[in-house]
């Protein structure tokens, strides 16, 4: 019986190669790409030091380049004249000769050569004494008579043909070394033997010493070259530091006095371009430091008035409001005319009773007398309490408030009586601006922060507008009525509520489709607050706006961290 085949275990994937290597390239790669971006020294002294480079060597092959060609040419002069004189010689011995026999015609030559292989001027030369073609009829045989390493192959055809056709000498630069030495000069002109008729004389003058002469030369303006590089990098440097450092002071000291410090102050060396820039730049940190000093005292003596004002105006506002009360109570006993007047003013005493309050919450945010008092608090309650607090506000304008929390508590350690405020304005804001429209309130929470988030679908901001919807007594739309009678102080107060519980209040709005605001505190104060655990822009604003219908209730997005919130075209209430 067959045994069933045992099914394989399956293969293990294979590892993914390690790879330092590639890392430490990248990261030193981005390093040297860091280091080039941020320092303006090594760009001046890389810069100047390739251009360096560049001028070295083209200025370096144009001078050795001229050197040998002047000396190939030098060579050729000396060269066609020895050539000469030795040709003359030998055709002289060759007329002053009569050999009688074939033999004493090859033993003539053969003297002749070897005697025209002595030094030149001040080089060896080498002789090849060649028929220019087959012998004629009655010639004698003369072969072919060549100097020690050389060989009739070693003369090019063309520089034959051209001794054949010519009475006068012909040069050439022939490389008989393949390319492993120095190129020779092969001098070719023609000469007659007796008995043998026309012959071929040649001779090959060796460029070892131009070569070497050559090398020599190239060695030296690479060592000069390399030197005048190294030079030229070096005062590159030097410059580039004496130019820089004092930017760079003035970058440092700029920084500290972008910081706070504004008795910083560069130092001064000289009479230069650079002193003139240090004492026109402390001549403007003076100047600053001068104006800014006046404008703070501007500021302490405007935030003390307003504080002197505001605490001066309870008395006063505090024995009106009693008699705008009494008056209030009385009006039944009016004129309907002066009965609408005694509620109007005591609305009017009521909004600037508000007004008066905000005032005196700036002021101390202004001074930095504001104090935190934070208490472990379940922020889920703090958001039902603001609820019910605005629920008649919101019934009247027709707004339903939908409330999304988790089950699990969101405690944090915060100061109840300043969320409370911060929460109560993003939500009227909303119920004010939500355009009748359902308002979600969002709670979320993770192991650092919690979030609230309260949504509308009214008004809504443009992008302009974001960036000063924290602004004091700014409003979006100044011909709107404040139907709940704000004070233009809200969102300012509860942006500072929020920078005093270390946390972020965060804003998102579109023109027509509402507004989300988003406050953050973290759990334990003090600790940083590093993430949000709701998104400021809601997740599906689109197709949620598109699918809403006006004026009705409809749940929101799934999920605690879903698209919640409130927003305000305006300041807060």
């Amino acid at each position: 019986m067959r045994r069933p085949a045992l099914p394989r275990p399956p293969a293990a994937p294979p590892a993914r190669p390690a790879r330092p290597a590639r890392d430490l390239r990248r990261l030193a790669r981005r390093g040297l790409l860091r280091r080039w971006r941020e320092s303006l020294q090594l760009r001046v002294v890389v810069i100047t030091t390739a251009l360096g480079l560049l001028v070295a060597l083209a200025v370096g092959t144009y001078l050795l380049d001229a050197v040998a060609d002047g000396l190939v040419e030098e060579r050729e002069r000396v060269a066609l004249a020895d050539a000469a004189r030795a040709a003359a010689t030998a055709q002289a011995q060759f007329d002053a000769s009569t050999p009688g026999t074939d033999a004493d015609v090859e033993q003539l030559a053969g003297d002749v050569v070897s005697a025209l292989e002595g030094p030149g001027p001040d080089r060896l030369r080498g002789v090849l004494l060649l028929a220019p073609g087959p012998a004629a009829a009655g010639a004698a045989p003369v072969r072919d008579l060549v100097s020690e390493g050389l060989s009739p192959a070693d003369v090019p055809a063309s520089l034959r043909r051209a001794v054949a056709s010519s009475d006068v000498q012909q040069l050439q630069l022939v490389d008989l070394s393949g390319g492993a030495g120095a190129p020779s000069l092969v001098v070719g002109s023609s000469v007659a033997l007796p008995r043998a008729g026309e012959r071929q004389l040649y001779f090959v003058y060796p460029l070892t010493s131009e070569q070497r002469t050559t090398d020599l030369v190239r060695a030296a303006f690479a060592g000069g070259g390399l030197a005048l590089v190294v030079l030229v990098a070096t005062v590159a440097w030097v410059v580039a530091r004496m130019v820089v450092q004092p930017v760079r002071e003035a970058a440092g000291t700029a920084e500290r006095l972008a910081g706070g410090r504004l008795d910083e102050r560069m130092r001064v060396r000289g009479s230069d371009d650079l002193a003139r820039l240090a004492s026109a730049f402390n001549a403007m940190a003076a100047g600053m430091q001068e104006h800014i000093g006046r404008l703070e005292e501007l500021s302490r003596l405007q935030q003390r008035f307003v504080s002197d004002v505001s605490h001066e105006l309870r008395t006063p506002l505090t024995t009106i409001r009693m008699a705008g009360e009494v008056i209030h109570d009385a009006r039944a006993g009016f004129e309907p005319v002066v009965a609408r007047s005694a509620e109007l003013l005591l609305t009017q005493l009521e909004r600037f009773d508000t007004l008066l309050a905000d005032l005196l919450e700036i002021s101390r945010f202004d001074a930095g007398a504001a104090a935190l008092e934070p208490d472990p608090q379940d922020v889920r309650a703090l958001v039902h309490r603001v609820v019910d607090f605005t629920a008649a506000l919101a019934e009247r304008r027709g707004s339903a408030v939908l409330v999304s929390e988790p089950a699990s508590p969101c405690t944090a350690e915060v100061d109840a009586r300043r969320i409370e405020r911060v929460l109560r304005n993003l939500l009227g804001n909303a119920v004010e601006h939500g355009e009748s429209r359902p308002i979600e309130v969002t709670v979320v929470c993770d192991e650092t922060a919690v979030a609230v988030g309260v949504r509308d679908h009214g008004v809504g901001l443009a992008p302009a507008q974001l960036a000063r919807v924290f602004d004091r007594f700014w409003r979006a739309d100044p011909a709107r009525a404040r139907t709940t009678g704000g004070s233009g102080l809200g969102l300012a107060i509860a942006l500072e509520d929020t920078r005093l519980h270390g946390g972020r209040l965060e804003v998102w709005g579109s023109p027509g489709h509402g507004c989300h605001f988003v406050l953050t505190v973290p759990r334990v104060v003090g600790r940083p607050l590093r993430s949000c655990p709701l998104p400021v822009v809601p997740v599906g604003w689109r197709r949620a706006v598109a699918a809403l219908p006006a004026g009705r209730a409809v749940p929101g997005p799934a999920g605690a961290a879903g698209a919640a919130g409130a927003g305000s075209a305006g300041a807060a209430p």
